[in-house]
């Protein structure tokens, strides 16, 4: 398995402007009732609007990577009105790295469909973005977006806004506009149609909120087959305005066409003026 990324430190690799990743997979674990070590989230960095302010949204880099690398790429776009906020994962000992530390919202073991979810940790992730966007004036939309293991996490958010609760029961505060998931996979797949059963305003929020799933099809490090699945599985759940794009010959990274769509895409779904859609 390898993984590719923009930066070199937390085992990365420098693998091209285009390529920005270290998204692969980690240790997944059941959620016990055994005490999870306190971990420290990284550095968060900020880009600015260059236009008016209308929406900000949380950008969640891959395994072993940090918000530095995505910030520089997310502030070339020509989306002047959105806010980008990009913070860095806790250092963790990662399971399939056989205990070895890197920067990881959570822990994952393998990418199967027997894999148990690390909750606590995605509980923890997702609580975090969602306290980065508790400060955002109450007038502006709000999403989440990211690649690979950020990419799991901002589809988990998605469900625990949707359910008005994290995964731990507690209530999830932020309202959100978009979600956009590159090159990742939805956690907690197989049980959230129960979930969201018999739960009408969980039903309401599943049919209104946009969702961007984006994956290569040449993937060696999330198949395109979970990315796929995880569309069709948002879908049958209730979640009507979700879109999928594939790319022929894409791997395990970004690419300007993808990005494109990106932008046309937010632009569109959050009603974003000066910018080309």
């Amino acid at each position: 398995m390898s993984f590719t990324g923009p930066s070199v430190g937390s085992g990365c690799i420098i693998d091209g402007l285009w390529k920005f990743g270290c998204g692969g997979l980690t240790r997944q674990k059941n959620c016990g009732k055994t005490a999870r070590r306190a971990l420290e989230f990284g550095r968060t960095y900020v880009v600015r609007p260059k236009g008016k302010h209308q929406a900000t949204v949380i950008w969640l880099h891959g395994l072993g990577d940090n918000g530095s690398s995505w910030s520089q790429l997310l502030e070339t776009l020509p989306l002047p009105n959105i806010k980008w906020i990009c913070p860095t994962a806790p250092t963790q000992p990662i399971s399939i790295f056989g205990g070895f530390p890197s920067t990881a919202w959570f822990d994952v073991g393998d990418l199967s469909e027997d894999a148990p979810d690390d909750i606590e940790g995605l509980d923890a992730a997702a609580a975090h973005v969602a306290n980065l966007l508790s400060t955002e004036p109450a007038d502006i939309k709000l999403g989440i977006g990211g690649f690979s293991m950020g990419a799991a996490t901002s589809l988990y958010s998605a469900t625990c806004f949707t359910l008005g609760k994290y995964g731990n029961g507690n209530p999830y505060p932020a309202n959100l506009s978009a979600i956009v998931g590159l090159s990742g996979w939805l956690p907690c797949s197989k049980t959230l149609g129960n979930k969201l059963e018999g739960v009408n305003e969980a039903a309401r929020r599943a049919v209104s909120l946009p969702i961007l799933l984006c994956h290569g099809k040449n993937d060696d490090v999330v198949a395109y087959k979970y990315g796929e699945k995880s569309s069709r599985i948002l879908g049958s759940t209730g979640f009507r305005d979700v879109t999928f794009k594939s790319y022929n010959g894409l791997g395990h990274y970004t690419i300007p066409q993808e990005m494109d769509e990106v932008c046309a895409w937010l632009t569109s779904k959050l009603g974003l003026e000066g910018s080309s859609s």
